[in-house]
């Protein structure tokens, strides 16, 4: 065991697509601190539905028995019928990684939400603030024209969001109007932004059809686990807000409970709309690789066994 409890350096931010092994990786990680080090490691959570109290399942959310004793934080810490931002997330990271280190601990940041950790790295991009009265407008446009209106304007934005993304598309169309200038180009200053010498990034790469088959099998499982059990005794209560709502899995079942489709078919949607949102993520990745000092694992050439590894020998290196 090491003596030197300094020797951590650095934390790492572990990053990649739905599916792909993030969670587990933490655990391994925050275990294998404490024993090359002596140093308790502790996972803060960077995904925007596991903030969710009750979305367990659908969320992939950890539970006990796979945290195997490590602490959590960021978990079920908020209603599912609360609103939740990027600020708030920001916030309360910073904090609980303060006051990991207070204690001679070592946090390990993990999640997919890339905008998290994008904050997290980077702060935030501080575009405009709302504009109600212009929301309101954009909100009234038919969404084929809003789309086409994102396309002319800042088609790097369209290639990103969704056609279903109603909001993004909203705040990409205002920022542009209230700035003149596409949120794709503010973006690209914001990526120029403030270096941490602190924190490293850690990526899995996967390639697409590999990550397609996690995904399937996942959706299984969520399924065989009590998904849409979790998301009827949600939906039936009442108990999930316009951000829960639109949560993979949870979304393409209420539109079941609704009657607009088939359980057969809610469940088919769930996968393409996964591996839709991974499609999409790969966009944030592409991103994420250009920040200097980023390490990255081809998931699907490495053992799994030895991923940690990798993540803990990068946090420890001098350099």
């Amino acid at each position: 065991m090491l003596q030197d409890r300094q020797q951590i350096r650095r934390f790492p931010l572990i990053v990649g697509p739905t599916a792909g092994g993030k969670t587990a990786l933490a655990v391994e990680v925050a275990l294998a601190f404490e024993a090359l080090t002596g140093v308790r490691g502790e996972v803060v959570s960077a995904d925007s539905m596991q903030i969710y109290r009750g979305l367990d399942i659908g969320s992939a959310k950890p539970t006990p028995a796979e945290r195997r004793g490590v602490p959590h934080h960021l978990i079920d810490i908020a209603d599912p019928t609360d609103a939740f931002s990027v600020h708030q997330w920001l916030s309360m990271a910073e904090a609980a990684i303060d006051e990991i280190r207070s204690r001679s601990a070592a946090p390990v940041v993990a999640g997919g939400t890339h905008l998290y950790i994008k904050a997290l790295l980077d702060g935030l991009f501080e575009g405009p603030g709302a504009d109600e009265a212009l929301r309101t407008q954009l909100a009234a446009i038919p969404a084929a024209e809003r789309r086409a209106e994102l396309e002319r304007v800042d088609p790097d934005a369209a290639a990103r969001i969704h056609p279903n993304d109603e909001r993004r598309t909203i705040r990409a169309l205002e920022v542009y109007r209230l700035t003149g200038t596409p949120i794709s180009e503010h973006q690209r200053q914001w990526d120029q932004g403030r270096q941490r010498d602190d924190r490293v990034l850690i990526g899995l790469e996967w390639p697409a059809d590999a990550l397609s088959r996690r995904i399937n099998a996942r959706v299984r499982q969520m399924v065989e686990q009590g998904l849409i059990e979790e998301a009827r005794t949600l939906w039936e209560a009442g108990r999930l807000g316009p951000q829960a709502r639109e949560a993979l899995g949870y979304k393409q079942l209420i539109e079941h409970f609704e009657g607009r489709n088939g359980l057969g078919d809610a469940i088919e949607a769930i996968k393409i709309e996964t591996r839709r949102f991974a499609k999409n993520q790969r966009t944030w990745l592409r991103r994420l690789k250009a920040v200097p000092g980023s390490v990255w694992i081809d998931a699907a050439e490495t053992p799994p066994e030895a991923w940690a590894q990798v993540v803990v020998s990068t946090c420890l290196r001098a350099d």
